[in-house]
């Protein structure tokens, strides 16, 4: 099959509400010649992207029965070994298969590099998401103005994608357990390489995937999440909750915050959008974190087609419990020994800020994995339509659920030599903890006190 696919001018743009739904003669095609998430399974031309045969699908698939909830994941690809190494030096032989983003870090930074492994495509995602996914295929909607999605519960909306917004709400809803408790660190480097640790307690309760939920039950309550700092101290104590709805267009996201020092609960409208991320110093937008979050309303969405590019992928190593943060952190850029990229076919959208809306960014090129609607990365273009930031998301599959997601999420700003690093996970007691039990009432903001810290 060809490695870009044009999709024709029509199908470009945000979509009216015809658009989501594909017949049931298409949706056959899902555990066929595709993915049950909509990927393609052949190998591609050279077999430099292999067949998909169903990921790792369990800790005792990935190499280790004896792995234990919350531990650090071991690599199951630890043993392999440098296809080759991009550098600035033999940038042109490799130029075809970077994101403009990538490109533009070799010529920013001269010690930039790109290792490159052997591909893996590792994603898997439980059966009852591919099931509840072929049956949206032929029932999930975009609503109106495609600010949301109707008709779809427990899997991927829009595996067969026909427009661009659609990829977003297939990475907005993409599968990553019931529930989850998290300890993970947040640095923002100075362009000399400085920076003071920002500790969270996140977690979240994933309502679109529980066990017998239907679309009523929802109330359109997509997720609930927390984000409680508990570090550095003059930070410590503040907490964000966050109830994310899947219909946008019906109610915007619920969000407060619990301020220590005042000792109160606010309504927090401003979590959104452009409005800076959370003791981030500025590097990141509240939209950014997990890549792209929120709503797609401010932007136009253009569907490119899908491409073959070299991405981060199976980077166990940046969450291995035996490294520390001083050897991964450098001066403008992480320690690219230690990051890992694989060839994948990824569907390639690019979001443009329509007419009279405001947004520090004016563009956005999204690059989204093709087996688990995971964004990988993102070029994020200012408002005289420069070049301005790159996002990474350095995924991995957490084998016991199983899911692929980030294990590692960067925000490289071009213009300073300043960046993000969020979702630090090796010097932390344990890693993601999939196994808590949460409901609904534990998102309320009632409980924001209790959980704050003075």
């Amino acid at each position: 099959m060809k490695t870009l696919i044009r999709l024709a001018a029509a199908a470009l743009l945000c979509a009216p509400a015809a658009w989501g739904a594909v017949s049931p003669e298409e949706a056959a095609r899902l555990g066929a010649e595709l993915t049950p998430l909509g990927g393609e399974k052949a190998a591609n031309a050279d077999d430099s992207i292999p067949a998909w045969t169903g990921g790792l699908k369990s800790a005792a698939e990935a190499g280790f029965p004896g792995y234990h909830a919350g531990d650090h994941y071991p690599d199951p690809y630890a043993g392999d070994k440098p296809l080759f190494t991009i550098t600035a030096a033999n940038l042109g032989q490799y130029a075809a298969k970077l994101t403009e983003g990538h490109k533009a870090l070799f010529k920013t930074y001269p010690d930039y590099k790109m290792v490159v492994y052997p591909t893996h495509r590792s994603a898997a995602a439980p059966e009852r998401v591919y099931e509840a996914t072929r049956r949206n295929a032929t029932t999930a909607r975009l609503v109106p103005d495609g600010n949301g999605v109707s008709g779809a519960i427990g899997g991927t909306p829009f595996p067969i994608p026909k427009v661009g917004v659609e990829v977003f709400w297939n990475h907005v809803t993409r599968y990553r357990g019931l529930a989850a408790a998290l300890l993970v660190g947040q640095a923002p480097l100075t362009a000399g390489g400085a920076y003071t640790l920002v500790n969270f307690k996140e977690e979240f309760y994933f309502q679109y995937y529980q066990p017998g939920m239907t679309e009523a039950a929802l109330n359109n309550i997509l997720l609930y999440f927390t984000q409680e700092t508990t570090a550095p101290a003059r930070l410590a104590g503040e907490v964000l909750l966050v109830q994310e709805t899947l219909d946008q267009a019906k109610e915007a996201r619920r969000a407060w915050v619990y301020n220590p020092g005042q000792r109160r609960v606010r309504r927090a409208p401003n979590v959104a959008f452009d409005n800076p991320g959370t003791n981030s110093d500025n590097l990141r937008t509240s939209d950014q974190f997990d890549m792209y979050n929120g709503s797609p309303e401010r932007y136009d969405w253009k569907l490119i087609g899908k491409k073959e590019i070299y991405v981060p992928y199976n980077a166990y190593r940046l969450q291995d419990g035996k490294l520390k943060y001083g050897e991964l952190l450098r001066r403008n850029h992480i320690n690219q020994d230690l990051a890992r990229y694989e060839l994948h076919r990824v569907w390639v959208v690019d979001a443009t800020l329509k007419h009279g809306l405001s947004h520090l960014y004016s563009r956005r090129t999204l690059y989204v994995d093709e087996d688990s609607w995971q964004i990988l990365a993102v070029d994020c273009y200012d408002t005289r339509g420069q070049l301005y930031r790159v996002q990474e998301g350095h995924a991995v599959n957490y084998y016991d659920l199983p899911s692929l997601w980030t294990d590692l999420e960067l925000v490289m700003d071009l213009s300073n030599g300043r960046y993000l690093a969020l979702g630090l996970q090796s010097e932390e007691p344990k890693s993601y903890d999939f196994s808590v039990k949460r409901t609904p009432a534990d998102y309320q903001p009632s409980v924001l006190e209790r959980r704050g810290i003075r």
